[in-house]
């Protein structure tokens, strides 16, 4: 994953936080059961639809007064009202976002927020090695190459986010990270022979957690579905929360979750996992590089 320099100066949203996202699936849920469309609901509430499209998809957070309506309408039971207003009351919390983040593109905020709430990730990565199992000197290698024209300041702040993400896998309960590198990856000497030898050993002490998986897809593989591009796939423990796809290319970062989108990237994970050495032979792999 990476971040890349803007040209204009924007007013920052808010972005969207899990607690938005699984407020704004519930609401849809609860429309979808009642078999209203958003017209019907302009028409009953006065609530505009458009309005509505952007609160059932997380783009807006609802005012209270709209969010009671919903409900009202939607002939939600007493107490199930009470747990969705709690849920509201804290959609707007944005985690462990700090000031310095303030200049980051709106939607990797967003992915923070996702991630740190997330129970696992799985990552493919072709370019680079994924940012949560970077080390700090290959990060500020890999960011000051992309940033080419950023100052040394930003530059710290994106390595001291980066870093920052990390925690994910070192509290209480941690993210069960599973990481498919392409071996282009690792071969490409970001920073130079001493960074990158150091990213390796730092890869191989990664995987020895049990919430850890590394597996590395060897150039003798040949072509494979990850080559268009690095993707993450999002999990979440809260079955009304569902998996989450994102992507962060040149055209810029999107999320996805349709089911069809979902369906579509776990598929080309699980046939990635298939062409990957496993993950003995991959840190075999990763150690061979370390001391090439």
């Amino acid at each position: 994953m990476h971040e890349r320099g803007r040209t204009t100066v924007a007013t920052k949203k808010s972005a969207p936080t899990i607690r938005l996202r699984r407020l704004a699936g519930q609401l849809r849920r609860l429309r979808d059961g009642t078999e209203l469309r958003r017209e019907d609901v302009e028409e009953k509430t006065g609530i505009n639809s458009t309005t509505l499209y952007r609160i059932e998809t997380a783009r807006t957070r609802p005012q209270y007064r709209t969010l009671a309506a919903l409900l009202k309408l939607y002939g939600v039971p007493s107490d199930e009202q009470e747990r969705l207003m709690a849920l509201y009351k804290q959609s707007a919390n944005q985690g462990w976002i700090q000031p310095w983040h303030e200049d980051l593109r709106e939607e990797y905020t967003a992915y923070i927020n996702f991630e740190a709430e997330a129970q696992g990730v799985r990552n493919y990565s072709g370019l680079f090695v994924p940012g949560l199992l970077q080390t700090e000197d290959y990060a500020r290698a890999v960011i000051r190459g992309i940033l080419h024209e950023a100052s040394d300041e930003r530059v710290e702040d994106r390595v001291r986010t980066r870093m920052e993400r990390q925690a994910v896998l070192a509290k209480a309960k941690p993210l069960k990270l599973w990481v498919i590198i392409d071996e282009a990856a690792l071969r490409r000497e970001v920073g130079g022979t001493d960074i990158m030898r150091a990213q390796c050993e730092a890869l191989v002490k990664a995987a020895m957690a049990p919430h850890v998986t590394i597996q590395v897809i060897p150039f003798s593989s040949g072509v494979h579905p990850g080559m268009p591009g690095q993707f993450l796939i999002l999990e979440f423990e809260d079955p009304m929360d569902a998996d989450l796809i994102y992507l962060d290319s040149q055209a810029g970062e999107i999320f996805l979750e349709s089911d069809a989108d979902i369906k579509h990237f776990r598929t080309d994970f699980d046939q990635l996992v298939a062409v990957a050495k496993s993950p003995k032979d991959s840190l075999s792999l990763i150690a061979e590089i370390a001391t090439g």
